[in-house]
């Protein structure tokens, strides 16, 4: 390749994917994912307060397959957000920084999610 025509920083292409950098980018995309979350449940507190038929409709919307599949989705980004949240102040008092302990909390960070996310919805769903 010519040297006048490289690019001036690599781009994404270049790079492979590591746990490190997709776990960040899923932690910011599941605190997006949690702010709609939080309307949807603002909007069902709210309806509690309006009339018969507001009620109604947003509980048949949230008891339908796409407001269960919704919730589910959102118990999941919870559990996820939290983990790695609780990564990131371990991170911040100052520890945790050597590749296999990262490597082995970004690990440990997705298996919480999955036990976690998995017991809860289990408890709903025989609720």
């Amino acid at each position: 390749m010519d040297p006048r025509q490289r690019p001036l920083s690599p781009h994404l292409q270049i790079y492979k994917p590591q746990l490190t950098s997709v776990l960040s980018i899923f932690h910011r995309a599941s605190g997006a994912y949690l702010s709609l979350g939080i309307i949807a449940l603002s909007l069902w507190i709210i309806s509690l307060g309006a009339t018969q038929a507001c009620f109604d409709a947003m509980a048949s919307f949230y008891g339908s397959i796409i407001g269960q599949l919704l919730f589910a989705s959102w118990v999941v980004a919870f559990f996820y957000h939290f983990a790695n949240g609780i990564r990131h102040l371990v991170w911040d008092a100052g520890y945790g920084f050597d590749i296999p302990v990262v490597n082995k909390g970004g690990w440990a960070v997705l298996l919480f999610t999955a036990i976690a996310s998995i017991l809860f919805l289990a408890l709903k769903i025989g609720t």
